[in-house]
């Protein structure tokens, strides 16, 4: 008698019937209005010298311990957003604590939104947008956001091509 196996997932960890961790993101200091507000101080002299800008070498250091303040402040009491293969989840940094979830299938568009003093990070804030073209949510500061962006799409893209597959095996089976 044949031993029968269970055939492993297509990709390993995933499972088209539970929701698995794709990518977490830790929001940059540029989250934060003294973040953005540090990086406008930042770029705020053009004049290059040595092929730096000079507010670069003017301010960076003495305000590097407000910077380090605001981290450590975000590392603490800020939130981190959780990709998953079914949702984008705002979760405590510290603990397990959710703020908020969104699930992928709802996300029509995600908008990459560069507020001013962000480019110095460099990073954006993400509009979730929903297909009546309502605000689903704000992902502020996301480092590289216009990378993250597009793991949002390809993931939103694999649950929908998901769903639809298991609706028409289960249409099958009736």
């Amino acid at each position: 008698m044949p031993l029968m196996t269970k055939r492993p997932p297509a990709i390993s960890g995933v499972s088209a019937s539970s929701e698995a961790e794709i990518q977490t993101v830790y929001p940059s200091i540029a989250a934060t209005s003294i973040g953005k507000l540090l990086g406008s101080l930042y770029g705020c002299l053009p004049i290059s010298v040595g092929g730096i800008k000079l507010s670069h070498l003017i301010f960076p250091l003495p305000t590097a311990p407000l910077g380090v303040l605001v981290f450590f402040w975000q590392k603490v009491c800020g939130q981190v957003y959780v990709l998953t293969n079914r949702s984008i989840r705002f979760r405590s940094a510290l603990g397990p604590k959710l703020y908020q979830k969104v699930l992928l299938q709802d996300i029509a568009d995600v908008v990459v939104d560069q507020k001013a003093g962000q480019d110095f990070y460099p990073a954006a804030d993400l509009i979730l947008v929903g297909k009546k073209g309502e605000t689903l949510a704000v992902l502020a500061g996301v480092p590289r956001g216009d990378v993250f962006r597009q793991s949002i799409l390809e993931a939103r893209n694999a649950r929908v091509q998901t769903e639809a597959s298991l609706a028409t095996i289960k249409a099958r089976g009736n």
